[in-house]
Formats: structure tokens, sequence, C-alpha cells
């Protein structure tokens, strides 16, 4: 006989996604966060990368989304430093510089990051990156 909470558990809908999300630009982490709140994310923002790693917690993050080129440490080094907390958690760099992937390729031959995101960026074109690389 089936238990009619079975039915409640099924129909449950999806958990949301929580992003870290780390840019030195406070306009750009405002709109983003808008935008991806508003598409049913939940966005943690911090404009400075040594304050979101000290914020940072392993396992609570379905992606971490980082600017590249930011003051103190930038988004690769920031990358590393979560990684050695959270080896499983996906990263996603957003980069106006396109030579991005390959110089963090030369910098840090180890760590698996393939998502990488050119700015500016529309934020149907985010969202779309950003449940790819939580997908994949």
């Amino acid at each position: 006989m089936q238990n009619n909470n079975d039915k409640n558990i099924a129909s449950k809908p999806t958990p949301y996604r929580i992003i870290l999300m780390v840019d030195d630009e406070p306009d750009i982490t405002s709109s983003l966060k808008m935008g991806l709140e508003y598409n049913g994310f939940e966005v943690h923002a911090f404009n400075d990368p040594v304050e979101a790693l000290s914020n940072f917690k392993a396992g609570s993050y379905d992606l971490v989304l980082l600017d590249v080129k930011m003051p103190k440490m930038n988004g690769f080094e920031l990358c590393q430093e979560i990684k050695k907390e959270d080896e499983k958690v996906k990263v996603c760099f957003l980069t106006a510089f396109e030579p991005s992937y390959e110089e963090f390729r030369r910098q840090f031959p180890k760590l698996n990051v393939k998502c990488f995101a050119s700015k500016p960026i529309s934020i149907s074109d985010l969202v779309k990156r950003i449940k790819e690389e939580i997908e994949s």
C-alpha cells in the first residue's frame, strides 16, 4: 500500500541552486545577483575575494562564479584556495579577457575547470552556462 507522504515527496520542487559569486565590481555583482535570483538561484555575492574565501564553507555551494581580474587575489588564486577546501565544487570564471583559459591552464595545470564565460554576458546566457556546469 502506498503512503500518501510518498506523493508529497515526489512533487516537491527541486532545491535552490546556491552560488557563490565574487567580482570586485559592485555594479556587476548587484545586477548578476538580481538576475540569477530572479531565475531561481540563491546567490551569496562578495566584492572582496579575501572576504569571500573567509566565508566559504565546503559543501555549501553548487557553483562558484569568479571574476578573473581582482585586486588582492585574482580569480585563479581564489579558485585554487577554494579547491583546497572543497575539491568537488564546480567553478565558472567570468572574464572580459580572452586569453584567460590558456593563462589558467599554464598557472594551474592540475585544477580541472572548463567553464569560462565572457563579460559582458546576458542573464539568460549566464543561467544556461551555470545550469550546464552544475549538471555536467
